[in-house]
């Protein structure tokens, strides 16, 4: 008899924009957080070598932590058992997370010669992908091998896209690569949903661009009901080692997290009620 394994696997979504400053890392630790509030459990991987996201989940000094996420990889690349739980740290606010530093760039660079050298995270994913309902991926601002690794890995893209003119218009150089990888490496690769970052409500500019990318892309791709506004309280907590629900709990931007949560809950939930049903 066949088991189903659809309910226990982690669905692993990838936050991607080659832009840098569109709001990828507080999405991925807030999105992440929320989720944990809502029950899920999470894991939270920091595939940037900048590791934006481990300063944010309270590390100011990256370079000092070991194992990171670059030795789990350089295991995988050696065919080295990892033991399990090696390597991933837990935030009070209740999210597990697989830190990066500097180092990861040096592994980036041994990816290239590498055999199934788009597959490396995957692989690694697989070993965990059972204890948690989700897995984020922050990514680095290019379209490097890191990047590729964790578009190969994931189930689904979230795009973060500041609503201004030149992050609006490098969306579609990120939507080709998406599609390269699924063509070529991961069939099974959908675009989540494109999230507005850092809307300014009050000017017409933010606005317009806004509609802007509803309207060109919103026939194709969901673009997420839910706008993240400009503020500068969440600008403020990658210093504070927590979630903007956390600094800044009864703001408007904790308040468009917590939307955003539940849309991408329903739609998982949608998803994986799909799946049931097919496996019946």
């Amino acid at each position: 008899m066949e088991v189903n394994t659809l309910a226990k696997n982690a669905e692993v979504i990838a936050v991607v924009n080659q832009k840098g400053g569109t709001g990828k890392t507080t999405t991925c630790e807030n999105l992440g957080i929320g989720l944990a509030m809502e029950g899920r459990r999470v894991l939270l991987a920091d595939t940037d070598p900048q590791a934006s996201l481990t300063v944010s989940l309270g590390n100011p000094y990256p370079d000092e932590l070991s194992p990171t996420l670059a030795d789990l990889l350089g295991k995988v690349l050696a065919d080295k058992p990892i033991a399990p739980g090696e390597g991933i740290l837990h935030h009070l606010e209740g999210v597990d997370y697989v830190p990066a530093n500097i180092a990861l760039s040096g592994l980036e660079v041994s990816l290239v010669n590498a055999m199934s050298r788009e597959t490396i995270l995957r692989q690694y994913l697989e070993t965990v992908r059972q204890d948690y309902d989700f897995i984020l991926l922050d990514c680095m601002p290019s379209l490097g091998m890191l990047t590729v690794n964790a578009l190969a890995a994931a189930d689904k893209v979230l795009v973060p896209v500041q609503a201004a003119y030149l992050p609006a218009k490098g969306l579609e150089q990120l939507l080709e690569t998406i599609h390269k990888v699924r063509r070529q490496i991961n069939p099974k690769l959908k675009i989540e949903g494109i999230l507005l970052t850092m809307v300014d409500s009050r000017t017409n500019y933010s606005r317009d661009i806004a509609n802007l990318i509803r309207e060109r892309y919103g026939g194709k791709l969901k673009v997420y009901q839910t706008d993240i506004p400009r503020s500068v309280r969440a600008e403020e907590i990658s210093a504070e080692g927590k979630s903007i629900f956390q600094h800044d709990p009864k703001g408007k931007v904790a308040e468009a997290y917590k939307v955003l949560t539940r849309e991408v809950i329903n739609n998982a939930e949608k998803r994986r009620k799909h799946q049931l049903e097919g496996v019946r």
